[in-house]
């Protein structure tokens, strides 16, 4: 569900969000593109693009914590007259900046130049008053299970009671108070990886304020919190992409038993990988649940961006067969490719929100002795064959934003949980998932699109998380007809994109 960016983000990273999508744009007349506001303010080629920032209480109802000021940028349509609609987009995280991004995003929604783009930083990142708490994502991603939850636990210490002013309510009440200010009566919300969790709490919060509803790489709000669609995803995903590949590549039944294989003998011995990141070298413990991390979120990211170049996915049945043979050369190749990516921009607004917000396999309310019973009781209950390939326990140390990394979160200075039973509006929802996506799996988008009356759910072939990366213009098509006329139209190129390359399991 995590979206990185850049070096920091994953599930969004530079391969995760709609961000990437780059395209020419048209020259336009220098009084096009005059906009408005502070210094930072982007500048979008073609597009005035005008900012501002609003004061927002930090956390509502208890003034004595103070403010925070949010910020925003508004790239401005294109052409005469006034814009056809607001689109506000979210590129996921917990924690993705989207103001530094609008021009990528003003590219990757070619096709709506007539509509308005609302981009705001949520409150803690970019320019909405950047949220330190002394833990970096280096650390944070490259530590063991046991760091991940100290350094929890530490960040909950540094910010205190500021800690309850970070949570998806928050962001999307500041998300409408920008709209007010603006005097827009409704926005199109566009949410990508995590932007699903957002937009529909939006929407729950203020539905007269919302127009339409397009969710990419998307998961419901009462998600497992044992994250058991991801562990079978990822065997999913290997099957599919064996089985696609021309000329065949491998046999996917052998890379799951292979995946089998590695993940029970990583259990028992785990790994030592060096992986040098922003400068520095980490010794990464590489245990299942890493093996468990890096198949299900990192292998997801990006697929099908360049289907006939090398993808983390495509290179797995290969080096899951080498280190069943013996050969552990291939696997420790990926684990620091994708380690290499890793930043130091600090955690802090991805594990407020996370721990404050996500549903958890034990009460909140409860002590920390207590939330370890409830979550071992948790994990035995879930019964043999519910994780895939993986063990329960194994599956459940590879996410960041789940499992048991929220342990140590403290019951007081925190948020409540975000609830789960939201009342939404009757508007035009469209939903996508990628068919090779185990980070935010096609299960997991049919639950959230069927929190939405008459939604639409449409799964991407040979497509990976955010499956608007692809290269052909398939899916920004589908999804810009979607926001101009309300309906997706003719999605058939949906099951037409091509496969993606995978490296010969013999070679």
């Amino acid at each position: 569900m995590r979206t990185f960016t850049g070096g920091a983000r994953r599930a969004g990273l530079a391969a995760g969000t709609l961000a990437l999508l780059l395209s020419a744009l048209p020259p336009a007349n220098a009084a096009d593109l005059a906009g408005g506001g502070p210094r930072w303010c982007p500048t979008v080629a073609g597009h005035r693009v005008d900012c501002g920032s609003l004061e927002r209480p930090l956390v509502a109802g208890e003034p004595e914590l103070g403010t925070i000021e949010v910020a925003y940028a508004v790239v401005r349509h294109r052409g005469p007259g006034a814009a056809r609609g607001t689109v506000a987009v979210n590129p996921g995280g917990p924690g993705e900046v989207a103001i530094g991004k609008a021009a990528e995003f003003a590219a990757g929604l070619e096709g709506l130049e007539d509509h308005d783009l609302l981009l705001v930083d949520p409150r803690g990142t970019g320019k909405s008053e950047h949220l330190p708490c002394g833990v970096t994502d280096a650390e944070y991603r490259f530590g063991t299970r046991q760091e991940q939850r100290d350094a929890v636990a530490r960040c909950a210490r540094a910010l205190g009671p500021r800690a309850r002013g970070y949570t998806t309510a928050a962001t999307a009440d500041d998300i409408d108070a920008v709209r007010a200010r603006l005097g827009v009566r409704q926005l199109t919300l566009y949410g990508l990886s995590y932007g699903t969790y957002l937009m529909p709490v939006y929407a729950s919060r203020h539905p007269e304020s919302v127009r339409a509803v397009v969710l990419s790489g998307a998961y419901p709000h009462d998600f497992d919190p044992l994250v058991r669609p991801s562990a079978q995803a990822v065997s999913l995903a290997l099957r599919r992409v064996c089985e696609r590949s021309v000329p065949k590549a491998c046999d996917g039944e052998k890379a799951v038993r292979d995946l089998a294989t590695t993940a029970a003998r990583l259990r028992e011995r785990p790994l030592t990988v060096p992986i040098t990141a922003g400068g520095k070298t980490y010794r990464e413990r590489f245990t299942e649940g890493k093996l468990a991390n890096l198949m299900f979120e990192a292998a997801s990211r990006g697929v099908g961006m360049d289907p006939a170049g090398p993808s983390l996915l495509g290179s797995a049945p290969r080096a899951l067969d080498r280190f069943v043979k013996g050969d552990t050369g291939p696997l420790r190749h990926l684990v620091q490719e994708e380690g290499s990516s890793g930043g130091s921009e600090d955690q802090a607004p991805y594990i407020a929100v996370v721990c404050n917000d996500y549903r958890k396999a034990w009460a909140t309310d409860a002590p920390l002795t207590v939330r370890w019973q409830q979550y071992r009781k948790a994990l035995a209950g879930a019964g043999q064959g519910g994780f895939g390939a993986f063990s329960g326990q194994g599956f459940n140390e590879g996410p960041t934003d789940g499992g048991d990394v929220c342990m140590s979160w403290p019951r007081g200075n925190t948020a409540r949980p975000q609830p789960t039973d939201l009342e939404l509006p009757g508007v035009p929802v469209l939903v996508l998932s990628g068919d090779l996506d185990a980070n935010t799996p096609d299960a997991n988008g049919r639950l959230a699109a069927a929190r939405f009356r008459g939604s639409a759910f449409f799964s991407v072939r040979n497509a990976g998380h955010v499956p608007e990366l692809e290269p052909t213009g398939c899916v920004t098509g589908v999804t810009s007809r979607f926001i101009r006329t309300g309906t997706p139209g003719d999605t058939s190129c949906l099951q037409g994109l091509a496969p993606i390359a995978v490296t010969p399991v013999g070679r």
